[in-house]
């Protein structure tokens, strides 16, 4: 099989966790934007975190792979938050009331989107586990 690097070979090409959390960010922060131009959140955002979710633990250094376990729930928490900063109508769960506050729509958010952030953390941890068998 010409052409496959070994684990080894592809290690020397991993990047710093700090470095892929800016590119996470980047990229869901993007299609968050994308995303709020119809003034709500939906099918990119929820992408966004996913690929994200998956993406950050294939490309750290190894001795930084744990922390990734954090990037789901903060990626989708700084996702809403950004959701409320810019259009705070974006995130109204069904019976949310129009007076709630900011912090009550993000965490309103994050409960109304759980199934996202159950499957982002599920891939990120099978990312993660994938990662470990190929450093073997």
């Amino acid at each position: 099989m010409a052409g496959l690097a070994a684990p080894a070979a592809l290690a020397q090409r991993d990047i710093t966790l700090a470095a892929a959390s800016r590119g996470a960010v980047l990229l869901v922060a993007l299609l968050t934007i994308i995303d709020l131009i119809d003034g709500s959140l939906g099918m990119f955002t929820s992408v966004g975190v996913l690929m994200a979710s998956v993406s950050v633990p294939l490309s750290v250094t190894p001795s930084q792979l744990w922390a990734t376990v954090l990037a789901p729930p903060l990626l989708l928490i700084g996702v809403l938050t950004l959701a409320v900063v810019i259009d705070p109508a974006a995130v109204a769960p069904e019976g949310m009331p129009e007076s709630a506050g900011r912090f009550g729509r993000v965490l309103a958010g994050t409960v109304d989107r759980g199934i996202t952030l159950a499957v982002a953390e599920t891939f990120t941890l099978a990312a993660l586990g994938l990662r470990r068998l190929a450093l073997r």
